[in-house]
């Protein structure tokens, strides 16, 4: 328990920028898509964008003079920075002890080297949980000034239960990186690029659909916001794929820590 709320109080600044950060995008978006709001005229400035890059960002899915269709486009936006953040928590919040050479004093606590992965783990998802709380709560409050019908609100629910899971993936991936990299210093710079190549891959699966197959290795891809605009529903096996790969990730990561060379 004091693991716990230690790394809550030491990963509190860190929550709060990336609060503040999701925070100004959402105001900013917003006041963007008020020029769109109702004013389909404006549409006519996405035709001169390559049709490639319009299919890849799945901005001519969405009606952009809507705020069910802006929140669409946001979703992604959203998606990514989550996602970021859960990795970058994830890794950091193992690497940290040997980093900042406080590995010995933790494991001169009574508790197991299970039970600290347990703690900082649950200690990461509340923060995952929290920002993804402060998105949904601005999303709502600006939202509330261009008439959201019911169809957004279905919209919104279904898809931040999606970016919940995708931040439990990257958030577990983090985690098992941070637990199997033997130099600490570059747990963060894995999984951060793990995290990049996984998006490159879902725009490349957009470009041609040839390359369709590249949409089960990233997470990105997993909850398509088409899908969930109009069937409401998340596809099965990509749910049990995504809980396959947080199963998977974190047993690696206990099973790795248990017998890792730590390094003080």
């Amino acid at each position: 328990m004091n693991i716990f709320l230690r790394e809550l109080k030491a990963n509190f600044k860190s929550l709060l920028i990336w609060g503040g950060i999701i925070v100004l995008i959402s105001v900013i978006g917003f006041e963007k898509f008020s020029a769109y709001y109702e004013n389909p005229e404006l549409l006519a400035i996405l035709e001169a964008m390559p049709q490639p890059l319009l299919d890849a960002l799945n901005i001519n899915a969405f009606n952009l003079t809507t705020v069910t269709g802006f929140w669409g486009i946001l979703y992604e936006y959203f998606a990514l920075l989550l996602s970021i953040a859960a990795v970058m928590w994830g890794s950091d919040i193992i690497a940290k002890e040997e980093r900042d050479k406080t590995i010995e004093f933790s494991l001169t606590l009574p508790v197991k080297r299970g039970q600290m992965i347990t703690a900082k783990t649950l200690a990461a998802a509340v923060n995952s949980t929290a920002l993804l709380l402060i998105a949904a709560g601005i999303t709502l409050i600006l939202s509330a000034n261009y008439n959201p019908d019911r169809e957004f609100y279905n919209f919104f629910q279904i898809s931040l239960l999606a970016i919940f899971i995708q931040q439990m993936i990257f958030l577990s991936i983090g985690i098992f990186l941070g637990c199997v990299a033997r130099q600490h210093k570059k747990a963060g710079a894995f999984a951060t690029s793990v995290l990049l190549i996984t998006y490159f891959l879902s725009i490349v699966s957009k470009l041609d659909n040839r390359l369709d197959f590249l949409k089960f290795f990233s997470p990105f891809n997993y909850f398509d916001p088409i899908k969930l605009l109009h069937e409401t529903k998340m596809d099965t096996p990509f749910v049990l794929l995504s809980l396959a790969i947080i199963t998977f990730s974190l047993a690696g990561a206990y099973l790795t820590y248990a017998k890792k060379d730590l390094y003080i």
